[in-house]
Formats: structure tokens, C-alpha cells, sequence
């Protein structure tokens, strides 16, 4: 297939496929950045914003042809977090954008220094426990709000104490529930709650071919705003969404005084620039992988972007953003072309903000914690805890322990007890510490042939030095990868060398794996972990110090050297 040209030739060959997949990411989009904002403690035309500069300003300079830029669920904790560690209301959402505006220089310094490769040294379990992890807060506290409870403020249950550990709030629904047996307004939020919770879980079973065309999140609206009117939303105190004047709302809203607070301020611009950055590009690589053109982002380039993005955004009050996986793969099945459906999108979301916001005053809160819920329900799946458990439950281990660690705790700390929870795994199965981030390889190459020998490991910390390396290899040749003294290969690796060597056969090389044989596999996946017994390990070892000891006694001045 003819690769879409960039730029304005691209936008001249494809304007009408990409600008009808604008405005259906733009309708996927508008319910979404409200809700978002909402559950983040922001003002929710701030959510909007944020696609909007996304759109307009982030798809000229990304290096990724059709992700789509914006707020996104997997951060709402931690602005929500950061808010309520600043003070909470006006004061702490000004200095959470002060550090949200830290964070996007450090995001920018980070693509310039070409680090955009760090998110390969990130353990995929890890993040899809962190994912999970939010998931479960995000649900913890909607689920209140669906019930017409907001126990994260003072009037909330329990005594008037207001809740903010997801723990705390999941055992508190039995209040909430009560609370709404004893209060008829609640009971009517709690009706149209669930109306757009059986749309948000009961669109994908639709078969009409009109209907399945409609996302879900506008399907909610459609059918939440006749019915929040009709049981007169309008007089309950909190019922409907109040978004601001947008022309009135962008201004300097950033405050720096957060630097009061420095161990409060470090750890959050830490959490916007790393966990925003490892998100953002891993939803790259994803997007790689469905673009039917198959072609490659520049990981760099676009953490430069979104880092331009959320400066801006975080300067004129908006949320952080990313590329966003949901509205990326709409993006996708859309049939968008080119870079040009991410600034349709965000041109559409203008004039909806500036022609639509009477209609937007309609839309019941209500309606935004039932999205909400089924985003949250969507990133604490049990089908993905199924799916990695089916992986191998070394693999499952460091998922549930990450996302455990982050409900008991917090999301910095969780991370890091999942992180460390894998490098321990790898050192029972075999890593010898040195090769954490260093890979143990060789070349042997003749004219037409190439036997690259990993030793000791391949697990997802060394793995980039191993890509990088297998990167400077000829197409068109025989390559045999042998792994007969690997001790250690991982989930991750495994994967990855697979692709490797789908992608090299489709050049017209040959590509083949051998000395697997004496491995042992923790699950029947057929990318599972492998790792040889302790015995055949200490049989390697033994015989490689032999050799070495023999050319040193042939050679003195012999360098054992690793390629």
C-alpha cells in the first residue's frame, strides 16, 4: 500500500477520510475530557481544553501519525492527588498545574536527550498493575457518585469525614446505599445511572450497523440529557454539569507557589513526567502495530510534543495529556490517514465548546460517573488479570503486588514495590546481577549468515541494549539465535525477539531460534518466561570459567570481550 504522504500533501490526499475520523473521535472525545476533568478536581471545560491544544497544537509537532492527544483516565488520580495535596479547590488545582508545567519541561528535555527509549526498560506487568490500581480508584469513588454521594467532601458519609483512600471508599458503599434508600433525589440520579451504565456495558452486544457507529459515551449523553430534564436535574443542587465560558476560562492560571511544598512538588512532577511519558509512549507502540501502513513512530519527536503540549496546557489551566489508547484505536477504525484526524478532532471540539455549551449545562453529573465506571471497570479488567495469569504467574505476581501496593499506599511507591518485586523474580530465575541493564552477547557472522549467542539473560531492563544491537544486522540473511546458555528469558523478551523475527522474515531474511530445548516454561503461552534449572546453570558457569582460564593461560594478555 502507498504510504500516506506527510504534511500539507497529506492533508490535500486525505482530508475527507481524516475529517470524518475527527469528528467521530471528537464525539468520543467531548464526554470523555468533561469526565475526566470532573473526576481530577478540575474545572471540566479544562478537560476539553486540554484535547483541543492536543489537537491543534500537539498533531503538528508529534512524531506519531494517528495517536490522538489528550487528558486521560490512567492519570486522574494523580491530579486528583496532587490538587488535594496543594490545598484542594482553586489553590491547589493552580499549583497542580505549576507542577504539571515542570513535569512537560522535563518530558521536553527527555525527548531531546533521545530518552524516549527508557519506556522499553519499563516492565509491562508493572504497568498494567498500576493501570489496574486506577482502575479500582476510579471506581471507588464513581460508584459513590452514582448513587448521588460525593464522600470525598465534607457533607459525605461517614460521619461528615470526607474519603479520599480508595479503601476507605470501597467500604463505605454500604452508607452511600443507605443514603439513597432515605433521599428521593438521590434515587432519581441513581435511575438514570443506571440507564447509562447499561449503555456503557451494553453498546458493544448492539448489532445494528447504524447504532455501533455511535460511541457509547454520546449514545450516554443522547439519552441521560431528555431524562435528566425530565426529572428536573435542573433544581437539584449539583444535578447538572456547569462548565465555564472557555473564552473566559483560558487565562495564566498557573501557580508556582508549590515550590513551598518541595518533597509534595518533586513527587508529582515526577508522577506527570514518568508515568505520563511510560503511558503516552507505550500507547505509540501500540498504535504502531494497528496502523495498516505499519508506519514507525518517532518515540522522541512526540515525547517532545506531548511535553510542548502540556506546558501549554498546563499554563492556561488544562490537564496533562498523552496519547491516549481509546480514542486512538477509534482513530484507527475510523480509517484516518494521517496526523491531520488528530487536528480535525480538535478543531471540532472548538466549536462544540464554543456553539454547544447550553446543551453541555444539560448533561447530568451522573452521566460522566457512569463513563467513568466503565473506564475504570475497562483498566481493572479481570479479563487482563486473566490474560497475564495465562502468560505465567511470575507475570501475575508482579501485576496484583504492583496493584495491591498502589491501593495500600500510593501510585509512586506501588510502582516501585512492583519494580522491585520483578528484579527479584529475576534473580531467582538466574540473572546474574551484571547483566541487569547490560546484555551478555556475541556475533559470530560470515558472509550470508549471522549465530547471535545471548548469555546469561534477556529480560526487559537489558533488552534495549539487545534490540539495539540486533538492529546493526544485514536484511536479507540467515540469522540463528542461540539461547542455549541463556539462564533467564523473559516474558518481554520473548515477545519482542518473536516480532523481531516476523518482521526480518517479511524482508526476506531467515531468522530461527535454537537451544531451548533444556528450558523450563512457566506457563503454555507461547510468549511465557523460561529460565534453565539451577543445576544445567551451575554446569555453564563452571564450564565457561574453564575457558576462560585456559585462554588466559595460552594467551596472558587475552581479553575475554563481549561483543
Amino acid at each position: 500500500m502507498k504510504i500516506p504522504a506527510d504534511g500539507l500533501k497529506g492533508l490535500k490526499e486525505n482530508w475527507s477520510k481524516d475529517l470524518v475520523s475527527g469528528l467521530i473521535v471528537s464525539l468520543l472525545a467531548l464526554p470523555l475530557s468533561l469526565g475526566i476533568a470532573q473526576a481530577s478536581d478540575f474545572p471540566p471545560i479544562m478537560g476539553v481544553l486540554t484535547a483541543i491544544i492536543g489537537g491543534t497544537i500537539v498533531a503538528l509537532l508529534a512524531g506519531s501519525q494517528l495517536t490522538i492527544k489528550g487528558p486521560a483516565a490512567g492519570l486522574i488520580v494523580i491530579v486528583a492527588g496532587a490538587v488535594s495535596e496543594f490545598g484542594g479547590g482553586t489553590t491547589g488545582w493552580s499549583m497542580a498545574l505549576g507542577a504539571i508545567v515542570v513535569a512537560a519541561l522535563l518530558q521536553i528535555l527527555l525527548g531531546f536527550l533521545k530518552l524516549g527509549k527508557l519506556v522499553d526498560y519499563f516492565p509491562h506487568t508493572v504497568v498494567h498493575g498500576m493501570l489496574g490500581a486506577i482502575g479500582f480508584i476510579i471506581l471507588s469513588k464513581q460508584l459513590h457518585l452514582l448513587m448521588g454521594v460525593n464522600p470525598v467532601h465534607t457533607e459525605g458519609i461517614m460521619k461528615g469525614k470526607p474519603l479520599v483512600e480508595p479503601l476507605e471508599l470501597f467500604r463505605a458503599l454500604p452508607d452511600s446505599f443507605r443514603s439513597l434508600q432515605e433521599n428521593q433525589e438521590h434515587k432519581e440520579i441513581f435511575l438514570i445511572g443506571i440507564i447509562c451504565l447499561l449503555i456503557v456495558f451494553g453498546w458493544t452486544v448492539i448489532s445494528d450497523k447504524f447504532l455501533k457507529k455511535i460511541p457509547a459515551p454520546l449514545a450516554v449523553l443522547a439519552l441521560s440529557i431528555p431524562l435528566g430534564a425530565l426529572l428536573g436535574f435542573g433544581k437539584i443542587d449539583g444535578g447538572l454539569l456547569k462548565v465555564d465560558n472557555i473564552f473566559k476560562a483560558v487565562d495564566f492560571n498557573v501557580s508556582f507557589d508549590g515550590f513551598s511544598k518541595p518533597g509534595v512538588f518533586i513527587k508529582y512532577v515526577l508522577m506527570f513526567a514518568l508515568i505520563g511519558s511510560v503511558e503516552s509512549l507505550l500507547t505509540v507502540k501500540a498504535i504502531d502495530i494497528l496502523d495498516p501502513f505499519k508506519r514507525k513512530a518517532k518515540a522522541n519527536k512526540d515525547l517532545v510534543a506531548i511535553g510542548v503540549g502540556n506546558a501549554v496546557s498546563g499554563v492556561l489551566g488544562g490537564l496533562p495529556m498523552i496519547s491516549e489508547v481509546a480514542r486512538s484505536s477509534a482513530n484507527v477504525n475510523s480509517g484516518a490517514k494521517t496526523r491531520w484526524a488528530n487536528f480535525f478532532h480538535g478543531t471540532f471540539l472548538i466549536l462544540f465548546v464554543v456553539i454547544l455549551v447550553p446543551v453541555i449545562e444539560l448533561i447530568p453529573k451522573v452521566a460522566l460517573a457512569a463513563i467513568l465506571i466503565g473506564v475504570g471497570y475497562k483498566l481493572a479488567s479481570v479479563k487482563e488479570f486473566v490474560h497475564i495469569f495465562k502468560v505465567g504467574w511470575w507475570q501475575l505476581l508482579v501485576m496484583v503486588s504492583t496493584t495491591i501496593a498502589i491501593l495500600l499506599t500510593d501510585l509512586l511507591i506501588g510502582v516501585g514495590i512492583g519494580l522491585a518485586i520483578k528484579f527479584i523474580i529475576h534473580y531467582m530465575g538466574g540473572l546474574p546481577f551484571r547483566y541487569t541493564f547490560k546484555p551478555d552477547m556475541e556475533f559470530l557472522q560470515d558472509k550470508d549468515r549471522t549465530i547471535v549467542y545471548i548469555r546469561s539473560g534477556a529480560v526487559v531492563t537489558n533488552l534495549p541494549g539487545i534490540m539495539k544491537k540486533l538492529e546493526t544486522l544485514p536484511k536479507g540473511q540467515t540469522i540463528f539465535f542461540d539461547l542455549s546458555e541463556c539462564f533467564l528469558v523473559d516474558h518481554t523478551s520473548m515477545e519482542t525477539f518473536k516480532a523481531f523475527q516476523r518482521e526480518y522474515i517479511e524482508d526476506g531474511g531467515r531468522c530461527e531460534f535454537t537451544g531451548m530445548d533444556r528450558h523450563k516454561h512457566i506457563s503454555k503461552h507461547e510468549f511465557s518466561t523460561m529460565f534453565l534449572p539451577k543445576n544445567i546453570r551451575a554446569d555453564i558457569k563452571s564450564r565457561r570459567t574453564g575457558a576462560v582460564t585456559e585462554r588466559r593461560k595460552d594467551d596472558p594478555n587475552h581479553e575475554h570481550r563481549i561483543n
